[in-house]
Formats: structure tokens, sequence, C-alpha cells
């Protein structure tokens, strides 16, 4: 039997803080059509039955609306883990029973394969009860199968119509909501009875825009981050004699680095897109730390702290055209893999173009390889498996060594490395994701509730009290654009990177030179779950930053 922890008993006594919108009955108020963020014609013609959608608003009903007719709904967690998952389901789950007691709830395990292989698990107040407020996806597991094939949408349907299902909820990051536009769009074609509503999840924060301001997960994940690199910064203080290299996730945008930088304060936090926009090389990121710690050492600090983003690599302009060229090659030669790797290497630098094959060889052996191999489902290079901050310590070593010889640098390098992914993926969510998700989930029921289909669960308004926050949905289209991916145009939600002219990256470059010279190190300590508002409630400093310069 599991055994629950004091904090556990608690937490489960926690009741989510639900948005005026969603207290009694609703009526959707549709704003204008929509259109794609790009590429319109050819979103347009992908999409016709769900293209062009008006955004709703949920607003509070005249008068109270007659109990409708009960239906079934299913919901599939897609994708890696966020925190905040379970309070969705346990949101949709009471947005059902409050529509109609008579309404059930069908959970596909182990992600969007269970929804193909048809295993599944009705969801009850019992097994609810269990799960709210905790982290994870154990509650029906999650996993990373794509749906985009007819054959899959086919067997879905099976499933569906077997147990009288008229909407599915995926809750995923922007490929999974991808796959969610497009299963709305076939069964709209079809004229299959289905309703498709997604809901925003990443850790990684890069499914944003205007109309979801967050991804759920992120606020909890870099609080946990936090936590844990301000124990270092601490014992880095103490000790005065270590450099930590620590990686944080966050592989197609650096907004998990740049929340931890404000929150921490450390030395050096690299931002991706920074490196990007500033065409910079991989040399020059490491001529840039290695200042740093030469400057540190003449004021007798020989310690310090330095974020990387897990995507880093993927950003270096050089190395990005090396990757793109590589998945276009390997998508294409799917015997690659049963190459011996003195053959493979020899078959990628005959297939490159020039100026990739060199950037190609002039990579450490090991981390060239890393770049051919271990792609994940979505065809993506698995950047958390490069040891990039294992290869920045070792690179800044060598520059100060150098330094040493030319008699510009005197001190004492030791480096630690720490990579921060699993850590904070499945924490106990903190009050805002508790109370944000439980809320993106509910308002997924009222979504069913008027029809909608092809559209995402929107929550706004996110740094007023909870009892303001703007509840609606988004038409899925609305988010998305064309991008070639493993040699092929393909329909995908744009990522939303760090904005070098937004204001949270404005805060952090106005201080990150006194950070980088002084030891200004903040602490956040753990989340608090119970106390004052403005310790338990406090949203990310991101968020914080985006609203408030609005």
């Amino acid at each position: 039997m599991v055994k629950k922890s004091v904090l556990q008993q608690q937490r489960a006594a926690y009741q989510p803080k639900l948005p005026a919108a969603l207290w009694s009955s609703v009526q959707a108020v549709k704003g204008a059509p929509t259109q794609s963020v790009a590429d319109q014609e050819k979103i347009k013609e992908l999409f016709p039955n769900t293209y062009g959608l008006p955004e709703l608003t949920f607003e509070k009903a005249a008068e109270a609306a007659a109990q409708g007719k009960a239906f079934n709904a299913g919901v599939i967690l897609s994708g890696g883990q966020a925190p905040g998952g379970h309070n969705v389901i346990s949101g949709l789950f009471d947005g059902l029973k409050a529509l109609n007691p008579d309404n059930r709830l069908y959970g596909f395990l182990m992600g969007p394969g269970g929804l193909v292989d048809h295993n599944y698990v009705e969801l009850t107040a019992d097994i609810i009860d269990e799960y709210r407020n905790t982290g994870g996806f154990d509650i029906i597991g999650s996993g990373r199968t794509k749906l985009e094939k007819p054959e899959q949408f086919e067997k879905g349907l099976e499933i569906v119509n077997e147990l009288g299902i008229s909407a599915l909820v995926i809750i995923g990051g922007d490929d999974s909501n991808t796959n969610a536009a497009v299963l709305a769009e076939y069964y709209k074609a079809k004229g299959a009875p289905v309703q498709v509503i997604g809901c925003p999840k990443t850790i990684d924060g890069d499914l944003k825009n205007e109309q979801i301001e967050t991804s759920f997960g992120f606020d909890t994940a870099t609080k946990v981050y936090s936590e844990v690199i301000g124990n270092i910064e601490r014992d880095c203080n103490s000790a005065k004699k270590y450099w930590h290299f620590i990686k944080l996730m966050g592989r197609s945008a650096s907004h998990i680095a740049l929340e931890c930088a404000l929150q921490t304060q450390p030395n050096y936090c690299i931002i991706s897109e920074e490196v990007e926009a500033k065409n910079l090389t991989l040399n020059q990121v490491v001529d840039d730390i290695a200042q740093v710690v030469a400057k540190r050492a003449e004021a007798g600090n020989n310690f310090g702290i330095v974020l990387i983003p897990e995507g880093l690599i993927e950003f270096i302009p050089a190395i990005k055209a090396l990757i793109a060229e590589l998945n276009d090659i390997l998508a294409h030669h799917p015997e690659f893999p049963t190459l011996a790797p003195a053959a493979q290497r020899e078959f990628v630098l005959a297939n490159l173009k020039p100026e990739n094959a060199e950037a190609f060889a002039s990579l450490p052996e090991g981390v060239a390889r890393q770049l051919t191999l271990d792609r994940d489902p979505h065809g993506n290079v698995q950047v958390s498996l490069i040891e990039t901050e294992k290869l920045l310590s070792e690179m800044v070593g060598k520059r100060l060594a150098q330094l040493k010889a030319e008699g510009k640098y005197a001190g004492k390098f030791s480096p630690l490395h720490h990579f921060f992914g699993y850590e904070g993926r499945c924490a106990a969510p903190s009050n805002f994701d508790a109370d944000y998700c439980y809320a993106l989930g509910f308002n997924a029921a009222q979504l069913i509730n008027c029809g909608a289909t092809g559209y995402m669960s929107s929550v706004r308004n996110l740094t007023k009290p909870s009892s303001e926050w703007v509840c609606g949905g988004i038409p899925i289209t609305m988010m998305m654009n064309i991008e070639h991916r493993h040699g092929e145009d393909k329909p995908v939600i744009r990522k939303a990177l760090v904005e070098l002219d937004g204001s949270p990256f404005k805060a952090f470059a106005a201080a990150r030179e006194e950070w980088a010279l002084n030891t200004c190190y903040t602490y956040p300590g753990p989340i608090q779950y119970f106390g004052p508002a403005e310790v338990c409630d406090q949203t990310s400093r991101t968020l914080f930053y985006e609203q408030t310069s609005k």
C-alpha cells in the first residue's frame, strides 16, 4: 500500500480557486474570425473545416441554463510530464459533472497510443480524488505516439464510437496540440460527431502567445530548479572554490534558463536566442564565460554559477545549419543507424555541404556522433543527451590555460556539472499551477458543452486574482505556421522563443553585468503551499514582467 506523506494528505484537501466566469452557467461570446500567424493560404488549404474560427470568451449567462443531455468524453496526456496535469483532469471531471452528473470521463492509457490501441479506464470520483493537486501523469500515464495517420484516426474512432465518446481532450505541448488540430480537422471533414479540444502543457514555456499567457507546469518546474540552483549558490558562496555549470531543460527555447536567472541571479546565463541573433560561435561563447571567470578571479572570487539551456547547441548558427541538413539527410536514409560508427561518420561527411562538413568535423567526436543518433519520436535531436555543460567547462578550462600562459589569468578553475530536468517535471504543482490547471480543465468542459472543436482551452489575465481570470478558447489553427521538418513542409504550432526586446530579457540584461562581477545570489527556497498569498501564490518572474509591461 502506498503511504501518503503529510504534505500529500494536506494538499488533497486544497480546493483550487476557480475564475468567476466559470462559477455558474456560462455563455460563449464569439469574437472576430481568426487567421494563422503565418502562411495563411497554406494553413487554410490544409484545415478547410477548422480554419478561420472565432475566438471564444466565456461570460456569466443571464439566466441558468437547463441541464443538457449527458455525454461521454475522453482525455489523453501526451508528451513529457508537467506539474499540474492531474489538476487539468480533475477540473475537466468536475466541469463535466457540473454540466450533468451523468457525464462520464474515460482516460486513454499511456498517451495517444492508448486511443489507437484501445487501452482505457473510466475515471471515477474515487480515482480522481486520489490525484487532486499532485504532480506527475501517473493517473493514466503519458506517451509520445504521434497522431498523424488516417489509420490511427480510424482506430481511434472505433473505440470512441464503442464508448459513446463525443469529445476528446488532448493535454500536451505544441506538437501534441498540432496533432489535436489535425485530428479535429479529420473528424470534422468526415462528419464524425467527435470534438477535439487541446490544453497547453510544457515546462519549457514555448507554447504561449497573447491568448495562451503561459503553459502549465512552467511555474512549478522553474521554482523547483530555482530552489536547487539557490542551494548550489549558497554552497558555492560557502566553499568559494567551484564553478558550477548547470544545464537546464529547454530544447527549443531558453525560457526556463531566463526564469531561473531572474529568480536566482547567477554569474552567467546563456540565452540561446541571443547567441543566434548575434551570430555567435561556440568559441565566442566560451571566451565570454572565460572573461567573467578571469575578472572574478582578479577580485579573489574563484567560484561562480553558469546556467545553460539544453538547446544551446541548436542555436549556434553554424551548428543549427548542420543539424538542419543532417535531419534532411537522415530522414531519407533509414539504413543509417545500421552502419558501423566509422562508416556513419564517413557517410555524413561525404553527404554534407562543405561548410557543414567542416563544422561537423570540428566537433568532439562524441558530440558529433550524438547529433546523428538518438532522435525522439518527432525526429528531433535529443539535445538533453549532449553534455553541453561538460563541453563548455572543458573549453573554458582550455581558454583559461591560454590566458594563464599569456599572464592574463592567475586564478584557480575547478568546474562541477549538473543537469536539472526530470527533477522538476513531476513536482507537486505550485498553488498557481494547481489553480491554473484546474481552470484549464473546467474550461475545457465548457468548450465541449458549447460544441467547439479544434480549439485550445485558454485562461488569461493570470497575474490578477484568479477570480478575475478570463476564460474561453482559441482556434489551434490560429497559432500555426508552416515549417520544414524532416524533409517536408508541415503545419505546426509556432514555438514561442525568448524575445530579446521583451521585458523579461530586458530585466535580465540590465542586471547581468553586476551579477557577473559581484556575488548577488538570491535563494528562493522551496515552493510554499500554505501561508500569505505573496509567498504562496506568486507567479513566475517571466509572467510578472510580461504582464506589467502591457
